[in-house]
């Protein structure tokens, strides 16, 4: 399915939270919040019910109300929501695309099964032909994060096998940091095809390899440092461009060593974004913690950082 320039995902896309409250049920009044401080860090596209978004803890039923809450919010505004549909269940993910397609989504997303993995690229094909006939006028990307799935082949063999069986193939959200693969996707059949990248530490070299739009879960927080890193790279400034992307190394690594989804989610938090607390298995900062975090978050100078 060639897509327009203006469907594809360019610049940046938040893999956004899915909003809690503090006993962990789902709070759909969370995402007006959540719409609004990405539009004013410009960002206009979001990526909901995917990894940042707890998709494996939320039930059908959550996943159907969450697409209804974000397309309800972004209506009116320039906001585009990209709803992931992927579940173990394909007929749940079948569902969640049919949903997703009468709700008007610019596009769909869905990751391998991963619990039984498919074990060819054939009968992985088969899985996302399942789920994206499910939404035939809708695009649709598979997602490839083969370090959560443990499911790995080669996505330019994906995008070659897979274009005649799904008509409806826009492309491939990249979350894997096989550079190389990356370049042959970007390549693959003239550049037909739109493959965001979803790395966020690895960015500028996603960008200087060809790729034009990015989907990750710290733009959530941290929007600001990319723009500024897309700017820089595109005015051929990469001294700029490498010190932003640092940055962005620092607050992973940081984030990562607290837990990175509980942390993440308090950092939203402490900017007024109030997104609960994440679900089991994921852990949660202890309020010690979360001072701790914000201390050091300020001795980086991330607050400083993230002001447009």
């Amino acid at each position: 399915m060639k897509l327009s320039e203006s469907q594809r995902l360019r610049g940046l896309v938040a893999a956004t939270h899915t909003p809690f409250h503090a006993d962990g049920s789902l709070n759909l009044a969370g995402v007006e919040k959540q719409a609004v401080h990405l539009l004013a860090n410009d960002v206009a596209a979001v990526f909901i019910g995917g990894t940042t978004g707890e998709c494996s803890s939320l039930s059908l039923d959550e996943r159907r109300a969450l697409a209804q809450r974000w397309t309800e919010v972004a209506h009116g505004t320039p906001m585009r929501v990209i709803v992931h549909v992927g579940s173990n269940a394909l007929t749940d993910a079948r569902t969640l695309a049919a949903d997703a397609e009468q709700l008007g989504a610019p596009a769909i997303a869905a990751l391998a099964p991963s619990y039984f993995k498919p074990r060819s690229l054939d009968t992985l094909i088969a899985c996302a032909a399942d789920i994206a006939a499910a939404a035939p006028a809708t695009p649709f990307y598979f997602y490839d994060i083969p370090p959560m799935t443990g499911v790995s082949f080669p996505m330019a063999d994906f995008l070659a096998q897979a274009a005649a069986r799904i008509p409806t193939l826009a492309g491939i959200k990249f979350s894997n940091s096989d550079l190389m693969s990356l370049q042959l996707c970007l390549r693959a059949d003239g550049g037909v095809w739109d493959v965001p990248f979803g790395c966020d530490e690895f960015l500028l070299a996603a960008l200087s390899l060809g790729a034009t739009g990015a989907v990750g879960s710290t733009y959530n927080f941290a929007a600001p440092i990319y723009n500024r890193l897309m700017r820089a790279f595109a005015a051929g400034d990469l001294a700029t461009a490498r010190a932003e992307q640092f940055r962005s190394v620092q607050i992973v690594r940081l984030l990562a060593g607290f837990g990175f989804m509980g942390a993440a989610k308090a950092v939203m938090g402490m900017l007024g974004v109030e997104v609960g607390p994440a679900r089991l298995p994921h852990d949660n900062l202890t309020p010690g913690q979360s001072a701790r975090l914000r201390t050091a978050l300020e001795a980086l100078g991330f607050f400083d950082w993230i002001r447009n």
